[in-house]
């Protein structure tokens, strides 16, 4: 194998090495988000594992459960969409910005 080659592969081995790294620490770095002008918290891992969901008593009225399950649901989605983001933010730190697939 040429010198390009061989460089060109060590590279490519502490590119894996850190991103098996990075993975691990994203899998239990936590971030919080809320809806309802924060009526509704969630916790999520980079992992996009639901930590908890608190929900503020003023806002749970039993004549009217759809609000409570929209706030929910919108807080869910919320959470998961900026857990993905900030997953997607740090691997692209490791990977120069490359975008390959099936990382994470």
């Amino acid at each position: 194998m040429s010198k390009n080659m061989n460089g060109l592969m060590k590279q490519a081995q502490q590119m894996q090495q850190k991103m098996a790294t990075l993975q691990k620490e994203l899998e239990s770095r936590e971030l919080e988000t809320s809806s309802g002008g924060g009526m509704i918290k969630i916790k999520i891992t980079g992992k996009q594992e639901i930590v908890s969901i608190t929900i503020d008593p003023e806002c749970v009225d039993p004549t009217d459960v759809e609000t409570l399950q929209e706030l929910v649901l919108t807080g869910v989605n919320q959470a998961v969409k900026e857990s993905q983001d900030m997953v997607q933010k740090a691997m692209s730190k490791v990977t120069g910005g490359l975008n390959i697939p099936g990382l994470f």
